[in-house]
C-alpha cells in the first residue's frame, strides 16, 4: 500500500476511508450521466441522515489526515 511506506492505523484507516470515498464519488459522478443515483453510502444508510453525514465527515476528514501523514511520528517509526 503507498509504495510500502508503512502507516500507522489512524492513517490506515484514513486510507480504506479515502479509497470508500473516492469509489463511491466515482459511482455518483458515473451514475448521474447515466440518470441513476449510484450513492452506495446513500444507498445503505439513507434512512439515516445523521449517521450518512458523519460517513461524509469521516472521508473528508481522513483526506485531511492523510495531507500530514509524512509529518506523523507514528508512521515515521512504522508502527
Amino acid at each position: 500500500m503507498m509504495g510500502g511506506m508503512k502507516m500507522c492505523t489512524v492513517h490506515m484507516i484514513a486510507w480504506w476511508l479515502m479509497v470508500i470515498g473516492a469509489i463511491n464519488w466515482g459511482l455518483v459522478g458515473i451514475g448521474g450521466f447515466m440518470g441513476q443515483n449510484w450513492n452506495v453510502v446513500n444507498m445503505l444508510l439513507g434512512s439515516w441522515p445523521q449517521v450518512e453525514w458523519v460517513v461524509y465527515i469521516l472521508v473528508g476528514a481522513s483526506a485531511v489526515a492523510m495531507l500530514f501523514k509524512d509529518s506523523c511520528n507514528m508512521c515515521k517509526a512504522g508502527k
